[in-house]
């Protein structure tokens, strides 16, 4: 069964996080994301993709300005926010019903966005990137969604002692700098410097691998390890991204970061359903 959460918001209402899952859509900037890189990063397009993710019935969206596949090109700290401010000020502007969260891994970039509006930050380096990341989400009293990857993890030991090691760090850096253990959201990161068996090792078993008493995000959304079981290409995945959802929330998961809202919305309802039985009224 889920565990219950409720994450402080600046401005909003709490996110509560229990067997009612939540959805966050994925609002890339970037031309060169693995999966629909090139498609949002004009303003325009990128209103029209989160009016429509919100219509669909994202609970959160998800504002990124640089790629993290493989092989992708960093981005410096003024072009991130060239890409990612414009499109944050305008979903403010247009009175967003919804929580914006930053992806980025800088601390200015995170800065300059929850000072526009945003009001959680999504570090895939789980505050260990850099370390004022930590200090900002203080200053600002928002969450971080802290994600395990380990570029130069050690392959011999068992991943699951890696991780918890990993993101115990993540909360010391967390509580050293002042936030509340209420406000962070571990990602275990799938398909960041993990094998495929590790991948669907982790989808089995997540709680063993972060530390107890966290909510929990689940990013698998039309990722390789689909990709390199079915033998498919990322527009080919929603099948398979929605299997994934399926066992992440059966398994214990609160959050789901998915390209195709809808289709992963309504599969979570099935399976809120089948575990805790309709709504009252149905």
């Amino acid at each position: 069964m889920h565990t219950t959460h409720t994450i402080p918001l600046p401005g909003r209402a709490p996110l509560i996080l229990g067997q009612t899952p939540l959805v966050m859509g994925i609002l890339n900037v970037t031309p060169d994301s693995f999966s629909d890189g090139g498609q949002h990063n004009l303003l325009d397009s990128a209103l029209a993709h989160a009016r429509q993710m919100i219509a669909e019935g994202a609970d959160i969206i998800d504002v990124g300005g640089e790629s993290t596949r493989p092989g992708s090109e960093p981005v410096g700290v003024q072009e991130e926010l060239d890409r990612v401010m414009p499109v944050i000020d305008a979903l403010v502007a247009d009175g967003i019903g919804v929580p914006l969260s930053i992806d980025t891994y800088k601390p200015l970039v995170a800065d300059q966005a929850i000072q526009a509006g945003a009001t959680i930050i999504n570090d895939v380096h789980g505050l260990q990137g850099a370390p004022q990341m930590a200090e900002v989400a203080a200053l600002h009293d928002v969450p971080v969604i802290a994600m395990h990857w380990q570029k130069d993890r050690d392959t011999t030991r068992p991943l699951f002692d890696d991780m918890q090691d990993y993101f115990t760090h993540s909360i010391a850096l967390a509580e050293r700098a002042g936030m509340g253990r209420d406000g962070l959201i571990l990602d275990p990161g799938f398909g960041f410097g993990k094998s495929l068996a590790e991948n669907y090792q982790l989808l089995a078993g997540f709680l063993a691998a972060c530390p107890q008493q966290f909510p929990i995000l689940i990013g698998t959304s039309r990722k390789s390890m689909i990709g390199k079981l079915l033998d498919n290409t990322p527009d080919q995945r929603l099948a398979g991204t929605i299997a994934t959802t399926v066992l992440g929330y059966i398994n214990g998961g609160h959050i789901f970061r998915v390209h195709d809202v809808r289709a992963n919305r309504d599969a979570l309802r099935v399976a809120q359903a089948t575990l805790y039985g309709p709504p009252a009224g149905l």
